[in-house]
């Protein structure tokens, strides 16, 4: 193979490559990424698509002074690779690398930072209006497609920019998640005729004569028809015609020789144009083209097959949320799932294969999916929308208004929630709690392992009181014993579990940190003495208040651990309820996620480096509660009890009579 990429440092490099040596390029790039991203994990198959529609892109325009903006981001490895940063993609997504998705504090190239869908269009037109406000003449090229151009905010762009009339390029790239029509010679040469300048000089020409006419308007009004009719029948450029794109395309996304052509006259064009170049998902990978979904978004891989380099020690919670629900929709024929494009991510493909008539994608329209629910629920129906936490964001007024209000019961299961790792700050699901626990009528839960999880969305599926959420990580189970259907039973909302009993404090927790607080306690207590009381409280919204009173008047320091943003979160919830019961408030420490934008990393590293894994949080009980500080609140003995012990549940898997979740252990007289 050539060795040509070891000498591309910037895409000014790019500029004196012949037509065969950026061909062989793209081989090589190609190599890189697949070779890398087998090792780091990664999105493949995006990125193999785009290899020749970079090359050509960097090899034309003038970058960082023209502008490319990637939709999504993760079709940016080779723009990364090409941009200074071949090197460093080694630690592509990995702690203390570089990002997965571009990012305006790692490269001037990376025009603006993108990790969600659609939002190219938008900021393009907004660098093009900062551009013509500021009187300079650079390009702003938006790339979108992989399924982006079924976000409405897409269209929003569109829109506005179409009705400018300034001048911005957006390239949709269509790998069929967009349109996608064949690529045919008629296409190809009408792409290179519109684009010609000889063309372009003699439709004015024609035109300005035709208005000098008499009755040259109504002439120049038939022609503009005729144009659009034969427009219409033989490419597909009709609709973004309509909405002032001048439109460019099909193109063959993978043949460099016209991708420069037509990008080097697309240049010389004014006012809005839109260039249509059809890709091909995981190009020149075999196992990417022939399964574009599963490479997606992959962890490390074994390159010659394909094959995941090591298999999870325990079912992901994504794994036993999407066995649970085919299990529930076999027994309720008025449940029904919808994803935004997300149908493998989020676990729904088998629900899909199911029960084809009740399961719906609606692709990336996350606002779309929450209203949609609306409507299924006020008919009768039980939703359940599966979206990724940092996803939901983008539905929060429809949950509001369209759901909450209304007290329709919608089930929401909201994966990734907390630290997804390698995607890093623009997938973290960091800010679900604080965002959902202030909309009145709406539940909101968190198991504590892939067990409880089960009986959660049980617990949801019988809810009929308005809307609920159950929220999960993006992890490997806990490795506990799943119940079988038969066991699965309805979790009492709003009523927390005692899992250990101590007199030196009380931590509390929500959602699957729990094993680390647990562990955290045991540590405690070996290393110092002081036995701590720790509690799975289940449930945000409602919290129970009962156990709150009670822990809050016997304890004078509590502890509240959190895999969400503080500001907002599990801690000041426990603390407001505190404060509204009218009650002293004890010492207070929150364990969660700091006020900032956390970087990518491997999800246990993250947990480690904030403190949030069992040695960090000992660390930070043993000073907190630690006597010498204030004179501890004994607790009179035999006031807490516990009904199920964790660690002899794990030592003892055998004892079905420990199953989780277990009955709610409470204060003893309550």
């Amino acid at each position: 193979m050539s060795d040509h990429l070891s000498k591309i440092d910037s895409p000014e490099d790019l500029k004196s490559c012949t037509p065969a040596e950026l061909v062989e390029l793209a081989a090589e790039l190609r190599d890189y990424i697949i070779t890398n991203v087998s090792i780091t994990g990664g999105h493949l198959a995006p990125s193999l698509g785009v290899v020749e529609l970079t090359l050509a892109l960097h090899h034309v325009f003038d970058c960082p002074r023209d502008k490319i903006i990637w939709d999504v981001g993760h079709q940016a490895y080779a723009h990364k690779i090409l941009t200074g940063r071949r090197d460093r993609f080694r630690q592509n997504r990995q702690h203390k690398g570089i990002s997965g998705f571009p990012n305006r504090s790692e490269s001037e190239y990376d025009a603006f930072g993108t990790g969600h869908a659609s939002t190219s269009i938008s900021a393009g037109y907004g660098m093009v209006c900062a551009r013509d406000t500021a009187g300079e003449d650079y390009h702003v090229v938006s790339v979108i497609g992989d399924g982006s151009m079924t976000g409405g905010l897409a269209f929003e762009g569109l829109n506005n920019a179409g009705a400018s009339r300034r001048n911005f390029i957006v390239v949709l790239n269509d790998n069929t998640m967009s349109i996608s029509p064949n690529v045919g010679a008629l296409s190809k040469y009408l792409a290179f005729l519109i684009t010609d300048r000889r063309f372009t000089r003699l439709k004015k020409e024609i035109w300005d004569r035709t208005l000098a006419l008499p009755q040259g308007n109504r002439i120049a009004r038939s022609i503009g028809r005729l144009e659009a009719s034969i427009k219409a029948m033989l490419v597909p450029g009709l609709f973004f015609e309509q909405l002032g794109f001048r439109y460019i395309g099909p193109l063959d996304g993978h043949n460099l020789d016209d991708l420069v052509r037509i990008f080097r006259q697309v240049r010389e064009l004014h006012g809005p144009i839109l260039v249509h170049v059809l890709t091909r998902k995981g190009k020149g990978y075999l196992p990417a083209e022939q399964n574009a979904t599963k490479f997606h978004g992959i962890g490390s891989f074994i390159r010659e097959t394909g094959a995941p380099q090591a298999a999870p020690q325990a079912p992901t919670y994504t794994s036993v949320f999407g066995k649970t629900v085919v299990k529930l929709a076999e027994k309720h024929p008025g449940l029904v799932a919808i994803t935004a494009a997300m149908a493998d991510g989020t676990g729904l493909s088998e629900f899909a294969h199911r029960f084809p008539d009740r399961f719906h994608d609606v692709g990336i329209a996350e606002g779309h999916a929450v209203t949609f629910a609306a409507g299924l629920a006020a008919q009768g129906l039980r939703p359940l929308v599966a979206i990724y936490s940092s996803f939901l964001q983008r539905g929060y007024d429809q949950i509001i208004h369209d759901v909450a209000l209304q007290k329709l019961p919608v089930i929401f299961a909201l994966d990734r929630g907390g630290l997804v790792g390698e995607d890093g700050p623009t997938h973290h699901g960091c800010f679900d709690l604080g965002y959902l626990r202030h909309i009145p009528n709406l539940v909101i839960l968190a198991p504590r392992d892939e067990n409880e999880l089960q009986h959660m969305l049980y617990t949801a599926v019988q809810y009929q009181g308005g809307p609920l959420a159950v929220r999960y990580p993006r992890a490997e189970g806990a490795g506990c014993p799943l119940d079988p259907e038969a066991s699965w039973r309805e979790i009492e909302i709003g009523r927390a579990e005692v899992a250990r009993v101590g007199s030196a404090g009380a931590i509390l927790t929500l959602g699957t940190l729990f094993s680390e607080a647990l562990q955290a306690a045991d540590l405690v207590e070996a290393e110092t003495g002081m036995a701590l009381t720790v509690v799975n409280m289940r449930s945000l919204k409602p919290l129970d208040r009962d156990l709150l009173r009670d822990l809050a008047t016997r304890f004078d320091r509590l502890m509240t651990v959190e895999e969400g943003a503080l500001p907002g979160g599990f801690g000041s919830a426990v603390m407001e309820a505190i404060e509204e019961m009218d009650l002293p408030l004890p010492r207070f420490r929150r364990r969660g996620i700091v006020d900032q934008f956390i970087e990518q990393g491997d999800r246990a590293q993250l947990l480690r480096q904030l403190g949030l894994d069992a040695p960090g949080l000992a660390r930070v009980a043993r000073e907190f509660f630690a006597p010498a500080r204030e004179p501890a609140v004994v607790m009179p003995p035999g006031r807490l009890r516990k009904t199920h012990d964790i660690r002899h549940h794990r030592q003892h898997p055998e004892r079905t009579d420990l199953g989780s979740p277990p009955s709610v252990s409470r204060l003893a007289g309550k």
